[in-house]
């Protein structure tokens, strides 16, 4: 064997054993990493909190407190943002459906303008339900329920969209 191929050889075992120690310990953030992705909610507990605050708005715009409705809103989006990294697929079709086909609702809230709101909002449950049979979920049938989700708030504080802080 040659003298090149013998210190190449060395060489490549150093450099290997050397980053022995690197490699575990990539493997160890990774699995760390892993581990604090399985724990954060999924899609499921976090759209019980986009259903729940999806009911509030209409109790809110219903009763004229407007920044309540679009607090309501504001979060029921973000409330998904776990599934960004948990669900990356189904985020982008709720970023879409927020961003488009929500828009109206948002849009007549900032108008205060309760009777487009009202169509807006039963617009969007058909096309919640219209997404969740897409995505194989037809057995989840959102419908406007007769009280708010979250009856310890007073919807009929009157308030303007504006006010909701950014």
């Amino acid at each position: 064997m040659s003298k090149k191929v013998v210190a190449a050889t060395l060489l490549g075992v150093f450099l290997s054993i050397g980053s022995a120690p690197s490699m575990a310990a990539d493997a160890d953030t990774q699995a760390q990493l892993d581990a604090l992705k399985a724990a954060i909610p999924k899609f499921a507990i976090p759209m019980r909190e986009v259903g729940d605050r999806f009911q509030n708005i209409w109790f809110a715009a219903k009763d004229g407190n407007w920044a309540l409705a679009a607090y309501m809103s504001k979060y029921m989006n973000g409330s998904l943002n776990p599934a960004k990294l948990t669900k990356p697929d189904e985020y982008a079709i709720w970023k879409k459906f927020y961003e488009e086909k929500f828009a109206n609702v948002n849009d007549k809230i900032m108008a205060k303008d309760f009777e487009g709101f009202d169509a807006a909002y039963t617009k969007a449950i058909a096309d919640c339900n219209g997404c969740h049979k897409k995505m194989d979920y037809g057995f989840i049938k959102v419908v406007k329920m007769k009280t708010p989700a979250d009856i310890g708030i007073d919807y009929t504080v009157k308030s303007e969209p504006g006010d909701v802080p950014k």
